[in-house]
């Protein structure tokens, strides 16, 4: 199918956090420029103009640009990814980063959602997390938004180190009192390669318990559903008519454009993820080489057994005929015994057409997923 959504890699940010292990560079400014170079060039192959109906700007911190180059970067991406009417326009955002001369930028060019990395309103976990804004940041970010009209979502974090279940729930109570319109919560993870996974190695942090970070991801169900928030995907939760558009994309299996360093695109079952290193992107690009570094060309049953697994994360899962109708595959036959077993085990259940997690599925999903991925 032809893509209807694309997703711009921006990979500038002031600050490195520990915990971090995107693509990106930290205090390379310099290096602005010859990114927006690279992109053009890079963008001067979607020929003719792939008209969108989402767009994501993600990162990186985007709004680390200033007003100038975030207008040259708009004018480059729209100049080939046109906007639908009614398209969805996110923006990935550092509370520290935002002001009024970038959100006027955004608004020029039809940004519709900013997603604002708050991660916590409490001081002392900012500090722990490296982060290098403040609560009162978060506060003047939504704020700015509003007054533009922009959606809001913010991405927190749970399971901090010393983190206890009363602060984090204080942060939830903290962010439904910004009346945001999207609320994402992630556990802290120590991925190899970052500064967390070395100083856990030597002792200098602590993991949360297993049970404490369980029970703060409860927490976070019970606050925000009786707030009237969605629960609509494992780590996400909208007011009705409020879900991303562009992430639904992704877990519902769509094609999508993508571009700039590390980013990875998915059109025709075939996947490509560009060079993750900002500057040998760069260098590649502007030698007239291709940005790709990898390439993955799914058969059919990988292809449904992505399609499975990322349509499971949706708490309304999958209907069983579309899902056939658009992989060829009969999901209970391509999960075989393992979809049988979770379903014996009530972490599956199969309700009138559609498969979906149950309440103590959702609990254990990241240990469902590589079961139905297995051939």
């Amino acid at each position: 199918m032809v893509p209807r959504a694309a997703y711009v890699h921006v990979p500038f940010c002031a600050h490195r956090c520990g915990y971090c292990n995107f693509t990106l560079v930290a205090g390379r400014d310099d290096l602005i420029e010859p990114y927006l170079a690279a992109l053009q060039r890079e963008l001067s192959v979607i020929d003719p103009p792939c008209e969108v109906d989402t767009l994501f700007f993600g990162g990186g911190t985007p709004t680390q640009l200033p007003p100038e180059q975030l207008t040259r970067l708009f004018e480059l991406v729209l100049a080939r990814f046109p906007l639908a009417a009614g398209a969805e326009v996110s923006v990935e955002a550092n509370p520290a980063d935002v002001d009024a001369a970038r959100l006027d930028v955004l608004s020029h060019f039809g940004v519709t959602r900013l997603s604002i990395g708050a991660q916590s309103f409490d001081a002392a976990k900012l500090a722990t997390l490296d982060r290098n804004h403040v609560p009162a940041d978060i506060v003047r970010a939504v704020e700015l938004a509003r007054g533009r009209k922009l959606a809001v979502s913010l991405d927190l974090i749970f399971a901090a180190p010393g983190e206890t279940l009363a602060g984090w729930q204080a942060d939830l109570v903290a962010a439904l009192a910004l009346a945001p319109d999207h609320i994402s919560t992630y556990g802290l993870t120590f991925e190899q390669g970052t500064q967390f996974y070395g100083r856990r190695a030597r002792g200098e942090l602590r993991s949360a318990d297993d049970e404490l970070e369980l029970a703060m991801y409860v927490a976070a169900i019970e606050r925000l559903t009786a707030a009237g928030f969605e629960h609509y995907e494992v780590s996400n939760f909208a007011r009705p008519g409020c879900r991303c558009r562009h992430n639904e994309v992704y877990w519902t299996g769509g094609s999508f454009h993508a571009v700039g360093p590390g980013a990875a695109r998915y059109i025709d079952g075939r996947r490509e993820v560009n060079h993750r290193s900002t500057i040998n992107y760069i260098r590649r690009v502007l030698d007239g080489e291709s940005a790709v570094a990898e390439v993955e060309q799914l058969g059919p049953e990988d292809a449904a057994r992505e399609r499975l697994v990322f349509g499971l994360r949706r708490l309304e899962g999958i209907d069983l005929a579309e899902f056939h109708r658009q992989t060829g595959f009969d999901a209970e036959s391509l999960g075989g015994a393992e979809l049988a077993h979770h379903i014996a085990g009530q972490r599956l259940v199969i309700e009138g057409n559609r498969l979906r997690l149950t309440r103590e599925g959702l609990l254990v999903s990241d240990a469902i997923w590589p079961d139905l991925l297995r051939e």
